[in-house]
């Protein structure tokens, strides 16, 4: 007889994710729309970078920042790229973005600190905040899908600690203007809020241009990945930048939780860092044609849908859309509920177009026939 155990409260308040769910429900010969993950291999030149440092024994510890090399590279990259300098001693290599958001909150929020996110939002942030003590403040989206400082203005309280920002965005694939960012730099400032800007679809952007928080505010925590950039998610390797009292107390987490980042993963990602970038522009307009193959579809259905500006999301309005998710579902195509990325996606559904045209002109057949 299984014995009755009583678990903690932060992670019994927690569900699983809505997007494991519905990929975890699919038939083998399903469609995939639901999962955020470029279906290209991981260029040669990385894989053949991990290979050596296997073969040249680089399998131990590192340092708890991560290796010196790579951190430099990352930091030379921000102050070209991105318009801000951070010292790489300020630089923290972790396993994935997803270590990276968890370490952050964890430095900054104590039990019913408030923390903003976009609402709907990337589905880590609340759980995250949840795991941490936090409060979730959701804000609602503009017209065009974006975060504004006038919306953000009006749910900042006395206990508002952290303010995140996603740009591009998933579930939304919006990239938020330059204006935007200034203004939201301008308010978290104004009221000693932390900026954690997650930032993992930086490369993966069609029109706009992607503006990172640091250029206008010291007081922001930088998160990036080599995931998306690079078709590495499995990699598990991710890194946050910011100023030294903040990581400092990261560091602490991460020594606990994590000690370092994958030896062999750190290697690799210096080599997607540092060497030839056409891969990143190759698979960037893989997506950019399969954008436009999905927008045609949908716009032929009827659906409105704010056209992405990045990552490999697009986000259509859906009439009762838990219920053509599940209809999808039993069909072969695998999308997922707007509801999953927070309450103000109710009446949306993801759609992730990191797959073949072949399958996203199948997709769009059956969604035909559904919707």
């Amino acid at each position: 007889m299984t014995a009755l155990r009583s678990f903690a409260q932060r992670v019994g308040n927690i569900d699983i994710s809505g997007i494991r769910k519905i990929f975890e429900a699919a038939g083998a010969d399903s469609i995939n729309l639901g999962l955020g993950q470029p279906d290209f291999d991981t260029p040669d030149h990385i894989k053949q970078a991990a290979i050596n440092a296997i073969k040249d024994g680089f399998t131990g510890y590192t340092t708890n920042l991560g290796i010196p090399e790579l951190r430099q590279a990352l930091s030379g990259g921000f102050k070209l790229n991105n318009n801000f300098e951070v010292d790489p001693d300020d630089i923290i290599i972790t396993s994935g973005a997803s270590e990276a958001l968890h370490i952050a909150l964890l430095a900054l929020v104590d039990q019913g600190d408030e923390v903003i996110m976009p609402d709907p939002g990337f589905v880590s942030y609340a759980p995250l905040t949840d795991l941490a003590g936090g409060r979730v403040v959701g804000v609602p989206l503009s017209e065009n899908l974006t975060m504004t400082a006038d919306i953000v203005a009006n749910h900042i309280t006395d206990k508002t600690r952290v303010l995140i920002i996603n740009s591009p965005s998933n579930p939304t694939g919006t990239v938020q203007t330059r204006d935007e960012i200034r203004g939201l730099c301008e308010i978290a400032d104004d009221h000693n809020i932390v900026i954690i800007s997650d930032e993992v679809y930086e490369h993966i952007i069609y029109s706009g241009e992607h503006v990172s928080p640091a250029e206008y505010s010291d007081n922001t925590i930088t998160i990036n990945a080599t995931s998306k950039t690079y078709a590495m998610t499995g990699w598990r390797l991710g890194y946050a930048a910011a100023p030294h009292d903040i990581t400092e107390q990261m560091l602490k987490a991460h020594q606990y939780v994590q000690a370092c980042a994958n030896s062999i993963a750190q290697m690799a990602a210096l080599a997607a860092v540092t060497g030839p970038q056409d891969c990143v522009i190759e698979m960037r307009d893989s997506f950019r044609r399969r954008r436009d193959l999905l927008m045609v579809g949908l716009r032929e259905m009827g659906l409105d849908c704010v056209e992405p500006q990045g990552a490999f999301y697009a986000f259509p309005k859906v009439d009762n859309s838990i219920e053509a998710v599940q209809e999808l579902l039993e069909k072969g195509v695998i999308t997922t509920p707007g509801t999953a990325f927070g309450s103000n996606g109710d009446g949306y559904i993801r759609l992730s177009y990191a797959t073949s045209d072949e399958n996203i002109l199948r997709a769009l057949e059956i969604m035909g026939q559904v919707l």
